[in-house]
């Protein structure tokens, strides 16, 4: 298995950037969660520098990861931010994001987090739908604001990801079906405090190919071109996020290639093109450390039972994820095959099945490559704690979050009644 980049082993203790695994423990317990920030600066260069010279924005997609750290982070790298909910929008504005680098997408924004997106100058919202235009158009003219506007077209391209987020396709919630969008920009034209910026499509998530990517650009400049028959005049393309990483050493797209391939198609067009990257820029960035507790042997299985559960990496139990599992100390002891599982109530609560390791109680494990979805998609179930988050520069360790108490389980409920 290929060693990741932020990661190595120094005498047979592994290392994140300068830090040693083990004496970070020491300091913050587990389950823990580790951002190297050397490998999120590496993955934003690599999208920005594809992009010098053109014009750009990359926006990154809060969902995937939204501690106020990593959020300043990215902002400090100049990147605006793709949202989808106002808990979403406070976050950036609360780390110092720029309002008008923030594109507001998601198919059911209520009113309020509307107004307090036009309040605070958004650069757009991506329609969803002909009702979300109606509400946005409506709350605009009462607060005498124009609100930014694109429209997210549903392109209907196969990709092939897991089915829960594929988000292109025509039985999907999202976005406007591509047969019905130039009606619904005629009908936004019409419609009063309203500005027509661009045009959006998103395919999915997890996309290792390129080839999606392209026949989703091309769908959208067929439409520009009849858009602009219609005197609808578009500032910029979004082009959506989803490029996938390599979990298992599968092929991803190279992100340059990818770029340098939409600009190819958008040569003779003078617009932005957005991007929304998200898992690309923070998924390989992240490794959840855990202590192992037992080890159970049954007649038909090894399992390693650790201190994490799907309340902190729920991927594996709701997408059927693999992640690579490391030892924190390589030990030359003979491998067996294990269940790494945890110990919430669920049959379905693994990390990784069948996986060969040298291992005893005690032990530490590094689960990779859960910087994006991992502590975003947590939870208490169970009652448990959620980890605690660091950020490794080099040496320095920079605390994200505290680990939650018990107290904070209870701190808004009721006894009283």
């Amino acid at each position: 298995m290929k060693m990741k980049n932020m990661m190595h082993y120094q005498k047979n203790k592994l290392m994140i950037e300068e830090a040693s695994i083990q004496s970070i423990v020491k300091k913050w317990g587990t389950p823990l969660y580790l951002y190297s920030h050397a490998q999120i600066k590496k993955n934003w260069d690599v999208f920005s520098g594809a992009c010098r010279g053109s014009k750009h924005l990359i926006c990154y997609a809060l969902k995937a990861n939204s501690n106020l750290g990593i959020i300043k982070l990215f902002s400090k790298l100049g990147a605006g931010f793709d949202i989808v909910s106002q808990g979403e929008l406070e976050r950036v504005l609360l780390a110092g994001g720029d309002p008008q680098k923030i594109i507001f997408s998601g198919v059911g924004k209520t009113s309020a987090e509307i107004k307090r997106a036009l309040e605070v100058g958004i650069f757009c919202f991506n329609i969803e739908s002909v009702p979300e235009l109606e509400r946005i158009s409506a709350i605009a003219k009462s607060a005498r604001i124009i609100a930014p506007i694109a429209l997210r077209v549903n392109p209907h391209i196969p990709i092939d990801s897991h089915p829960y987020i594929t988000t292109g396709l025509k039985h999907n919630k999202f976005g406007i079906a591509m047969s019905e969008s130039i009606e619904a920009y005629r009908y936004a034209k019409r419609l009063p405090f309203l500005k027509i910026k661009g045009l959006a499509c998103h395919l999915g998530s997890q996309i290792n190919e390129i080839t999606p990517f392209i026949i989703g650009l091309e769908k959208l400049l067929n439409l520009l071109e009849k858009l602009k028959k219609q005197n609808i005049e578009l500032d910029f393309l979004d082009m959506g996020g989803g490029v996938g990483i390599p979990y298992r050493n599968e092929k991803t797209v190279d992100v340059k290639k990818y770029i340098s391939a939409l600009y190819k198609k958008m040569n003779k067009y003078s617009k932005t093109l957005v991007l929304e990257p998200g898992r690309a820029l923070i998924g390989n960035a992240g490794v959840l450390i855990t202590k192992i507790e037992y080890i159970k042997k049954t007649k038909t299985k090894n399992f390693a039972i650790v201190d994490t559960a799907m309340n902190d990496l729920m991927r594996p139990a709701l997408y059927q994820a693999w992640h690579q599992i490391m030892p924190v100390e390589k030990r030359t002891s003979a491998k067996a095959t294990y269940d790494v599982v945890g110990p919430v109530c669920e049959t379905g609560d693994f990390l990784g099945l069948d996986r060969p390791l040298s291992i005893k109680p005690d032990d530490l494990l590094a689960i990779c490559d859960v910087g994006a979805y991992g502590f975003a998609l947590g939870s208490n179930y169970n009652s448990r704690l959620r980890p605690a988050e660091v950020l490794v520069s080099g040496k320095k360790l920079i605390p994200l979050r505290k680990r939650e108490t018990y107290s904070d389980l209870w701190r808004k409920e009721f006894l009283e009644f």
